[in-house]
């Protein structure tokens, strides 16, 4: 996918699949979610059948997605999103079934379940929306907070490592692991797509600027932007030893699909089991 120079595929409305009597979002003006969304959308609607999607997300920011989706949505408890995903696949396998919520919700409080969700290969998509802060509650540290950086819980600047995404999930067992930010839409729709094709544990993140990362860090949110325009990196097969985001050097932010691998997936394998025990 990288460095293909095909043109997108005709522009189609969305407005069908938006509830437009709950507008205008919650979200502050600059976030990047509104793009994520849109993308999403345009994504579902060209991959053939969207009466086959399901949404579900956790609570932040970013979980408030599913509210605003003409589909069948669910808003569930903090950090539980995976969880109650897997078992909508497990109940009804033939579901597109989608986690929508951000860095904090699935890596934090959720943490333990992206792990196990990865590791026994569930046929179910996760879009993590990374702002790198808890955004909702006020701009606090998150898992993914970079070194150096400015939180209400860091004023002093974060002393912790953050988490590496892409590499976290190829360790626990995902299948299909691709990273993008809000200003590559075009990489983010293609990876949307092909994530809805893949059989197995997908991971699509989005690095997105927030407004309370922005003014916590004396910044407005066009300087987030920038310093994500001249960051970014796309890489072509980009090894995860590459992910971690550093923003105090001169070390690109890598962008990519880190790996797209086929194997059996745990809806899969049960199908088999079950076909033993029967037989």
């Amino acid at each position: 996918m990288v460095g293909e120079h095909r043109l997108p595929p005709p522009y189609r409305s969305i407005e069908d699949l938006v509830r437009t009597e709950r507008l205008p979002t919650i979200w502050c003006p600059g976030c990047g979610i509104g793009i994520v969304f849109k993308t999403l959308l345009r994504a579902i609607k060209d991959s053939g059948d969207p009466d086959r999607h399901v949404i579900v997300s956790g609570i932040g920011c970013a979980g408030r997605l599913a509210g605003y989706v003409r589909l069948d949505g669910y808003h569930v408890l903090h950090g539980r999103a995976i969880p109650f995903a897997v078992g909508l696949k497990l109940s009804k396998p033939e579901l597109e079934v989608t986690v929508v919520s951000g860095d904090g919700d699935i890596l934090g409080i959720g943490g333990n379940h992206f792990l196990h969700a990865a590791r026994r290969n569930h046929d179910i998509n996760v879009v993590m929306i990374n702002n790198m802060v808890y955004g909702m509650t006020g701009g606090q540290l998150a898992p993914t907070t970079p070194l150096g950086v400015r939180t209400a819980t860091t004023p002093f600047g974060n002393i912790e490592h953050p988490m590496n995404v892409p590499k976290l999930a190829i360790a626990a067992g995902a299948t299909y692991v691709a990273r993008w930010s809000v200003l590559h839409v075009e990489h983010m729709y293609r990876s949307f797509i092909k994530m809805f094709k893949h059989k197995g544990f997908s991971l699509v993140e989005i690095l997105s600027p927030c407004t309370l990362y922005a003014q916590r860090n004396n910044m407005s949110i066009l300087d987030v932007y920038e310093l994500l325009r001249r960051k970014c990196k796309v890489v072509a097969k980009p090894s995860p030893d590459d992910g971690e985001i550093d923003l105090q050097g001169d070390k690109p932010i890598i962008l990519g699909e880190f790996i797209e691998v086929r194997k059996p997936t745990y809806e899969e394998l049960l199908e088999d089991l079950k076909a033993r025990v029967r037989g």
